[in-house]
C-alpha cells in the first residue's frame, strides 16, 4: 500500500494497493482502518490520467536529487528573514561572558594603570637604595642625620637596607 494523497478540506489519506485500487482513510488520521474508494482495474482502465500508477498525485515536477521546489511568488523579491529568537537565546551568554570579562579587566588590569599612592609625604623626597648603601651613606650624602632618617621612616632598619626599597628624605634645605 502506497500513499498517494492527502485532501486537507476532509483531513484523509488516500492510498493505492498493488492491484490499483483507491483507498481512503479515516478523517484526520493517517493510519486507520481503511475504505475502498475505488476498484483498481476498472479505475485505471478508464481514467485519463497522465501520472504514472506509482507517482503521487499531488507532487509538483521534482528535480533528479529527489526534492521539488518550494511554492514561490514569482514577482516578489526573495525575502532574507534572520531568525531574531536565536540571538535572544544566546543573549544571556553573551552577557554573561562580557560581565565576566569586564571583572577580569577590573580586579587584573586596572591596578595597574592608576596612579600609585606616594610612597613619602609632600616635604620629603623618596630615594631608592642601590647596592652597597648604608643608612650612614645616605644621610651623609644628602646632608641629614641617621636620627632624622630614622624618624621620617619609622619601620626603617638599617641592619636589613635591601636594593630597591624606598627611602624618604628631608628636601635639602637651599642656603641664600
Amino acid at each position: 500500500m502506497e500513499r498517494i494523497g492527502y485532501d486537507s478540506d476532509t483531513g484523509r489519506y488516500y492510498f493505492r494497493d498493488q492491484s490499483g485500487s483507491v483507498w481512503q482513510g479515516a478523517e484526520g488520521a493517517e493510519f486507520s482502518e481503511m475504505t475502498r474508494v475505488s476498484s483498481g482495474a476498472g479505475a485505471d482502465a478508464s481514467s485519463s490520467s497522465s501520472y504514472p500508477p506509482d507517482e503521487d498525485i499531488e507532487a509538483g515536477p521534482r528535480r533528479s536529487d529527489g526534492y521539488q521546489a518550494l511554492a514561490t511568488d514569482t514577482n516578489a523579491r526573495p525575502k532574507f528573514s534572520s531568525n531574531a529568537s536565536a540571538y535572544r537565546t544566546l543573549f544571556p551568554f553573551f552577557l554573561l561572558i562580557g560581565v565576566v570579562l569586564l571583572l577580569i579587566w577590573r580586579l587584573i588590569l586596572s591596578p595597574g594603570l592608576s596612579a600609585t599612592k606616594p610612597v613619602c609625604p609632600t616635604d620629603t623626597t623618596s630615594y631608592l637604595v642601590e647596592p652597597g648603601d648604608s643608612c650612614w651613606e645616605i644621610s651623609h650624602t644628602h646632608g641629614c642625620s641617621v636620627d632624622e632618617l630614622k624618624k621620617l621612616n619609622k619601620k626603617l632598619e638599617c641592619d636589613s637596607l635591601m636594593p630597591g626599597m624606598t627611602v624618604c628624605l628631608p628636601k635639602a634645605t637651599t642656603e641664600p
